[in-house]
């Protein structure tokens, strides 16, 4: 495939964009080249500026859970921006998308929309904070909630007792409130909380993993985090940026039957716009202000166009019932073809998969935690990202993150992506 519009444009944007991008990930840093840019997508379809089409394996990184340019939300999108885009003010559809939300998610009251799922995480740990009167939180190694200070620590055991900043900027006082613990280590947890246990706000965890790869969590291990809390009076909160919709309609709290304190969302709830939010039950929303102390505000939250979007996509979601079985069976059959693959070509390799979520490692060691994450080989990765590129089909540019299938995507698309693994995995070792 050639790319020669996409290498131009990516020169021009370098000029006047740091590092020609808006979002790291997308620099192609991890597996070397230019930047693909993107001209229109359709369905489970990208198609470039050099008019290349590929088969879409991130899905803007989970929101197109039923596909690109879906009718029912650009229609409500147009529909809502012929009115105006923004006011500042309330109106009627935040209402409607928070009933319908609280009726789809398990344990929650209340919820607040806001722009991004970094400021729903960020927002989240502020309530914790104020609700309890407690200042530290325990985050995840390699869980990822958004580039707020809180959430840019570096792993180690220096973290646990000073806490290192891991990004400049981030200064050594917040880094200090952020404990670090190995995810699905529940004995690692357990640990930290009994040495801060009268310090600790909240726990905060990606309840299945989606930047190390997929991660589910082990057996017990989210039952363990939930017994922890609620014998130190500590909040638990489910970063589901990326879960929630997406694994069920009420996110991984109804896939593995384990409540939440705190849920944030991103993704699916903004139907493909910048939305994020956050949820909980009424005795700990009502702390926000101006009921209660907890400041957070946001002069475009709930904009009748992302309200719009997340409320037709919602809408879809709750009516049909089929397509998280359909997206599992799409996911299944294609790890089963991947897995043929790689095995038929001796290739080391390590697949985990929840519901539509999906990842490959090369590695043999399963991959449990940040550390197994980091054992993969890269250099095959990117062989791996560059070949099947070369052969229309478009992952994560990055070993470190999940794939997300649309339910757009054909069986026949599956069977594309297989037969062009095949071929790619002939040039790997």
């Amino acid at each position: 495939m050639i790319y020669k519009r996409s290498s131009a444009l990516f020169a021009e944007a370098l000029r006047v964009i740091p590092g020609g991008v808006n979002s790291p990930v997308r620099a192609f840093k991890a597996v070397g080249g230019d930047p693909i840019f993107v001209e229109k997508a359709k369905g489970p379809y990208l198609y470039d500026v050099d008019g290349n089409r590929l088969i879409d394996y991130i899905n803007s990184w989970g929101p197109m859970i039923l596909g690109h340019a879906y009718q029912p939300v650009i229609d409500a999108i147009v529909d809502k921006a012929k009115k105006g885009t923004s006011f500042g003010m309330p109106t009627e559809i935040e209402t409607e998308i928070a009933e319908l939300a609280v009726s789809m998610v398990p344990n929650i009251d209340k919820i607040r929309f806001v722009n991004s799922g970094t400021e729903a995480c960020m927002s989240a740990i502020r309530l914790a904070r104020g609700y309890t009167g407690k200042d530290k939180i325990i985050k995840f190694a390699g869980c990822y909630h958004g580039h707020s200070d809180s959430f840019l620590i570096q792993a180690g055991s220096g973290a646990v007792t000073f806490g290192t900043p891991n990004s400049p900027g981030v200064t050594k006082g917040t880094a200090k409130d952020t404990l670090l613990a190995v995810y699905n280590d529940i004995d690692n947890v357990a640990a930290l909380v009994e040495k801060n246990k009268e310090e600790l706000a909240c726990i905060i965890i990606e309840p299945v993993a989606g930047n190390m790869g997929c991660i589910p969590p082990a057996d017990g291990f989210l039952e363990g985090l939930r017994h922890l809390c609620d014998e130190n009076n500590i909040l638990l909160i489910f970063d589901e940026v990326m879960t929630g919709f997406r694994l069920a309609k009420g996110g991984a709290q109804e896939l593995y039957g384990v409540k939440a304190d705190l849920i944030t969302f991103g993704k699916v709830i903004g139907g493909g716009l910048p939305v994020g939010a956050f949820a909980g039950r009424e005795k700990i929303m009502n702390h926000l202000a101006p009921l209660g102390p907890v400041y957070q505000a946001g002069t475009l939250s709930g904009n009748p166009l992302a309200m719009a979007a997340g409320l037709a996509m919602l809408k879809e979601l709750n009516k049909n019932n089929e397509v998280y079985d359909s997206l599992k069976k799409k996911t299944e059959y294609l790890e089963h073809g991947l897995a043929t693959v790689f095995s038929k070509n001796n290739i080391k390799h390590t697949i985990n998969r929840v519901g539509s979520m999906i990842s490959i490692h090369f590695s043999e060691t399963p991959v449990v935690d940040f550390k197994t994450a980091a054992l993969g080989d890269n250099e095959n990765f990117k062989k791996f990202f560059h070949g099947l590129l070369s052969e229309g089909v478009y992952i994560a540019p990055s070993a470190y993150e999940s794939w997300f299938l649309c339910d757009a995507l054909k069986y026949e698309d599956l069977d594309a992506t297989i037969e062009a693994c095949a071929k790619v995995a002939k040039n790997m070792k």
